[in-house]
């Protein structure tokens, strides 16, 4: 069976990291022989700490990859598990470990991309992806498209392979309870969930709700999530006299319960590179305002799972969202057909399938 080595070297919580973290241990479940390594004081390690998963930790930085002895234990972990893939996160954990992934002789030497951002079309890029990486994984679609869309012959289309993201509906619903807020209150509940930064661009969402409550809407928005525009996004509110409308719910450990308190979900990023806080809306049945953009038509179909509207266009959002806040059969109808696309579609079961395929050759082409 196939030795596959994880690497991610990124000390944050993100999408890649939850990414790494359930497939290796979906991996190690199955009986793969699979080997973690983690960033030095990093999330990822806590967690696979807790989990008693066996991993190693390794500090990556961007020049790591000019440091002759950072290079020689680099080689030495690599050598000693002598993997037949291995799977990068970060652009520094390619330059480095992919580079001596290349020079001890492993076969596959896969970079995942979960960010729908161009890569920029540098010397060492070009490097990288034509003589170092082997095959892509990206999370969309639209990432799979941003690869390319600086140097079309980066690496060749056929390489790169999309594998959504899946998620544990199992363990997901185990935390979910129904909601019931729009009848407990004359209100909407409005959910949104994502880091407090600008690309995830909540200042938006503040700016609808002041038109919703401009027009008469009984609404609240909920926001999750922490970052460095905390400050900044609360200080809008008040600027904008909306303290009675939207609240600031912090870090969500159990985003299954906080989906269960919202009636409808809403999303402004400027980019996803795959909106894994839609899955879980749609998982629990909740309807959907998102942007025409980016990968999110991927995941939320217009008209059947929730309402895309133009990039940017406030006037169409906040008429969609009171098409649903006023309309409770449609947001029925929309959070069934949302959790149905799901099952069919975004299941861990599917993208582990998909992966282990990957990993023994079997999956070619994702066009």
């Amino acid at each position: 069976m196939t030795k596959v080595l994880f690497f991610n070297s990124h000390r944050a919580w993100g999408g890649g990291e939850k990414w790494h973290f359930e497939m290796a241990s979906q991996l190690i479940n199955d009986g793969y022989q699979v080997t973690i390594v983690a960033g030095k004081n990093s999330e990822l390690a806590e967690r696979l700490n807790r989990a008693g998963l066996p991993f190693r930790v390794m500090a990556i930085g961007n020049m790591s990859f000019l440091n002759p002895f950072k290079l020689f234990l680099l080689y030495r972990l690599i050598t000693g598990v002598s993997p037949d893939t291995i799977i990068l996160n970060l652009p520094s954990d390619l330059k480095s470990a992919g580079v001596v992934a290349r020079i001890a002789g492993v076969k596959r030497i896969v970079y995942r991309r979960g960010s729908a951002i161009p890569i920029r079309d540098t010397v060492l890029n070009r490097l990288l992806f034509r003589h170092i990486v082997t095959a892509v994984i990206a999370n969309s679609k639209e990432t799979k498209r941003t690869i390319l869309v600086r140097n079309s012959k980066l690496i060749r289309s056929n390489k790169i392979h999309v594998i959504y993201n899946g998620i544990d509906l199992e363990t997901y619903d185990s935390h979910h309870v129904p909601s019931q807020c729009a009848t407990i209150k004359n209100e909407v509940i409005l959910g949104s969930a994502g880091r407090l930064s600008t690309e995830k661009n909540q200042i938006f969402l503040i700016d609808v709700v002041f038109k919703l409550v401009e027009s008469g809407q009984h609404c609240c928005l909920k926001i999750a999530g922490t970052g460095l525009l905390e400050a900044d996004l609360k200080e809008y509110v008040v600027e904008k006299n909306l303290q009675p409308y939207v609240e600031f719910v912090g870090f969500q450990n159990d985003i299954a319960s906080f989906m269960s308190e919202i009636d409808i979900f809403l999303l402004s990023s400027h980019w996803e590179g795959f909106g894994y806080v839609l899955v879980e809306a749609m998982a629990a049945k909740k309807p959907v305002v998102a942007f025409d953009s980016s990968s999110t038509p991927e995941i939320v179909l217009d008209g059947k799972t929730g309402f895309l509207v133009p990039y940017q266009n406030i006037e169409q959002f906040a008429v969609r969202v009171e098409m649903l806040a006023n309309n409770a059969g449609l947001m029925k109808a929309f959070g069934d057909a949302g959790r149905k696309r799901v099952e069919e579609k975004f299941t861990m079961r599917r993208s582990l399938s998909e992966l282990k395929a990957f990993l023994e050759g079997e999956l070619d082409v994702e066009c």
